[in-house]
């Protein structure tokens, strides 16, 4: 397996140094799709997680956000079925746990369970010292002032 280094992308940034684990997980992770989901941007801000998940009640699943990651998980089918029963299978019931790596401005509203899926609703929220502004340019003399009556 070839081995990629983002170290020249993180040449000109600061605090981004979790991105290069971020990205060895992404291309190393050779995980199944199951459950199937989408993820949609509803809005500039507002974005939806939505999974399938047939055969499952509300009671099965467990959703819990631990340190930045949204942690979706649930046990599988607790029951004994009679496979003889079954001539064919393809709604699966299976334990898994999927994980979501939120960015530290993203809000985790609400999440809702209809029909089978499971819509998990968020939003980012940037903080106002994240935000863009302008960045006055001081004068010299400027400069000697403020420090000298901060110092006072």
């Amino acid at each position: 397996m070839r081995t990629l280094d983002f170290s020249p992308l993180l040449k000109s940034t600061i605090g981004f140094d979790q991105m290069n684990r971020i990205f060895e997980n992404a291309v190393g992770n050779n995980d199944i799709s199951y459950p199937p989901y989408n993820i949609e941007k509803l809005d500039e801000d507002d974005y939806r997680i939505t999974m399938a998940l047939a055969g499952f009640s509300e009671e099965d699943l467990d959703i819990e956000l631990d340190g930045g990651v949204l942690v979706i998980s649930a046990e599988g089918a607790d029951e004994e079925v009679d496979n003889e029963r079954f001539l064919h299978r393809g709604i699966a019931k299976r334990a898994f746990k999927r994980h979501f790596r939120l960015a530290d401005t993203i809000k985790v509203l609400g999440a809702q369970f209809e029909n089978g899926l499971l819509m998990i609703d968020l939003q980012r929220e940037i903080p106002e010292h994240l935000k863009p502004r302008s960045i006055k340019i001081n004068k010299t003399a400027d400069i000697k002032k403020i420090v000298d009556e901060d110092a006072a």
